[in-house]
């Protein structure tokens, strides 16, 4: 029976001719039907994967080499986009649209021979915390189905939480990649800002918006970093220049935010195993220290302030007419026609989103909350660079609770938002974050530390990453 533990093991077997690549494909669409309770995925690529498959497996068989990701079976979150391929955000908005080229980062993966298993379930426009807002229905913790798998990219853990491929992608605008990780139990790594290129990403905040990887080991997502981290001109946000090397010490420095940890929404027990870690790397000889974070107050109401700005200008495309559901209903006039669609096409929390978005941007509060929210942006940029000067990375919990039952906050938009106390930062501030799954709580459910590193620093985090992680 076919099993993968890693990249490198599996292309181990493969050139023993212990497994092939159809086998490994079989297998995940076996394991993805018999766990489609869990609903995450919205499309599987089933056939076109199987003759990706057998059209590498002969091609190994002539003597061809492996290319990096030979064969590596990988899912998509259902906001990159794949030429030919459905892509909705998982939105009514964008149900029956397919996409007409593919995304850069897809693009790199797909020419080291990666195989495309389908893409999968999130939040709406990627925009929440449990994946329980999105149109084809709420995905599943595979560990405890009465609990969310986190969100926005929900599927994507879930499909290598579950073993229903061996890596996926996600995005990551405020935590969408590190808190569902943590929720799963599994690797989370967002990239700083303009390390990945976007385009081919449907943009949520396209100052905060960063495709990110869920794997189960660091070397797979290392591997993967690399070949996505590969310049791209048509993003003219993204670093132009190779990633750094690896920046290799035997004793690393870490700060952790004082008030972070202190904060009372963090669980106690979460906040004990936290501690109990910080005591460890210390005994293991690496610096551990407190810095004060007196602005942890004002990131969540900056990154819903900046996001929503940002998302209700990037969704006014969707009116039915240049993209987009259009309504059946009869209209009057090309107002009503407009407003049909949008409501017919987006959910409510999107809706959210897109008013309190117009609302921060109208003329009457633009430098309230706009303008104010940039001021708070730039002093937590100098925050992190005023870090990062001293420190080779920063520790925080990834989220202040483990898995929330399914319901239990999806009524109460501020609770949810809380949620992202921990992930935000590394948005606001372009830093790339990881979430590590260390724990484990008396629940039974996982939980994981957060770690960032400064922007153009994301192979030093990886091999920190690697450090915290021998032996789990």
């Amino acid at each position: 029976m076919f099993s993968f533990t890693d990249i490198s093991t599996y292309h181990n077997q493969l050139l023993q001719n212990e497994t092939n690549c159809v086998s490994a494909v079989t297998h995940y669409i076996s394991h993805i039907r018999s766990h489609s309770h869990l609903n995450a995925f919205v499309e599987l690529y089933e056939a076109e994967a199987l003759e990706t498959a057998a059209r590498l497996d002969e091609a190994r068989k002539n003597g061809a080499p492996l290319k990096k990701l030979h064969g590596v079976v990988i899912a998509i979150k259902d906001v990159i986009c794949y030429k030919d391929h459905a892509v909705s955000a998982s939105s009514k908005m964008l149900r029956d649209f397919k996409s007409l080229y593919t995304a850069t980062v897809l693009q790199f993966l797909l020419e080291e021979d990666a195989i495309i298993i389908g893409n999968t379930n999130c939040d709406e426009f990627a925009m929440g915390s449990s994946n329980e807002n999105s149109f084809y229905g709420k995905v599943l913790n595979a560990q405890d189905n009465t609990r969310v798998p986190g969100g926005s990219s929900g599927g994507s853990a879930v499909a290598v939480q579950a073993g229903l491929c061996m890596l996926s992608l996600g995005s990551d605008t405020g935590g969408s990649v590190r808190q569902p990780a943590d929720f799963c139990g599994i690797i989370g790594f967002k990239p700083g800002y303009g390390t990945f290129s976007r385009y081919g990403l449907i943009a949520y905040a396209s100052s905060f918006d960063q495709i990110g990887i869920f794997g189960k080991t660091v070397h797979d997502i290392h591997l993967l970093t690399e070949i996505m981290a590969k310049t791209d001109v048509r993003d003219s946000t993204m670093h132009q220049t190779p990633l750094p090397a690896i920046t290799k010490k035997e004793n690393y420095s870490f700060a952790y935010f004082r008030q972070m940890v202190e904060h009372p929404a963090l669980d106690p027990e979460m906040k004990i195993a936290f501690e109990n870690k910080i005591e460890e790397m210390i005994h293991k000889g690496h610096t551990v220290e407190p810095v004060e974070f007196d602005l942890l107050e004002y990131i969540v109401p900056t990154y819903y302030v900046l996001t929503t700005a940002e998302a209700s200008s990037n969704l006014s495309r969707y009116d039915g007419i240049r993209y987009g559901h259009q309504s059946a209903e009869k209209a009057e006039n090309i107002f009503d026609f407009y407003c049909n669609n949008r409501t017919e096409g987006f959910g409510e929390e999107v809706k959210r989103r897109i008013m309190l978005g117009s609302f921060v941007l109208s003329a009457g509060f633009y430098d309230a909350y706009f303008n104010k929210a940039l001021q708070v942006r730039r002093l937590l940029v100098e925050h992190a660079n005023e870090a990062f000067q001293k420190y080779d990375a920063i520790l925080s919990p990834t989220s202040p609770s483990i898995a929330f039952p399914i319901g239990e906050k999806i009524k109460d938009p501020t609770t949810m938002y809380l949620a992202d106390i921990y992930t935000v930062y590394a948005n606001l501030t372009g830093i790339a974050g990881i979430s590590l799954p260390l724990f484990s709580h008396s629940s039974g459910m996982p939980f994981g530390l957060q770690v960032m590193s400064n922007n153009r620093d994301e192979l030093t985090l990886l091999q920190i990453s690697q450090m915290l992680t021998v032996g789990i």
